[in-house]
């Protein structure tokens, strides 16, 4: 099973986070920020994978703190979850549309990590979450998983919408990503031989 356990405290938040990419069986959700425990969730129904996740936060000044560093033990617990990364397909897309939004997803589990962020969600606000957290939950993930990472809305109004379709779309991504490939499952899929 290819799993991972983070724990990290700081000053600002207080985190534990399981993570298995075999199983589906156990989802909980607790960051003290309703619309992330909301794109966790999804996320995990649609990567098919088992998290567990609780932050306790400084939310009494905002949502930021807990939303990067979730975004940072996310991503450091898919790079210890994957380990040396031999059989995975390493290449995830998807093009993923949720009513009137429509959000391509690409990556590559490459070592590498890059970001190209192109949402343009138009309102400040959803319900009380900042949206440009949107994009520092992405950006702490992929620093810390090693991913690269290209987010690209090609439409979309609703705020919820086009930040649930990006969420969705990296979870359908990241599931095929991570998928093992049967015929070389015991290959690093890299010339090089490493990720």
């Amino acid at each position: 099973m290819r799993k991972s356990y983070i724990e990290r405290k700081t000053a600002e938040t207080d985190i534990k986070l399981s993570l298995c990419l075999d199983s589906s069986d156990c989802t909980a959700i607790d960051t003290g920020c309703g619309f992330l425990d909301h794109m966790l969730t999804l996320f995990a129904k649609h990567a098919r994978v088992a998290l567990e996740v609780s932050c306790k936060g400084d939310v009494e000044v905002d949502y930021h703190h807990s939303v990067e560093d979730v975004g940072i033990c996310l991503g450091l617990a898919l790079k210890e979850a994957l380990g040396d990364c031999k059989g995975i397909r390493r290449y995830g897309n998807m093009l993923l549309p949720m009513d009137e939004a429509l959000v391509l997803c690409a990556l590559d589990v490459s070592g590498r990590s890059y970001l190209a962020y192109g949402l343009s969600i138009p309102t400040e606000k959803i319900g009380d979450f900042d949206s440009e957290l949107v994009e520092e939950f992405f950006l702490a993930l992929t620093r810390n998983a090693g991913i690269t990472l290209h987010l690209k809305q090609l439409d979309g109004r609703n705020s919820h919408h086009i930040a649930e379709a990006a969420f969705k779309a990296f979870a359908r991504a990241l599931r095929e990503a991570v998928a093992i490939d049967e015929s070389a499952k015991d290959e690093v899929p890299s010339t090089k031989g490493v990720l």
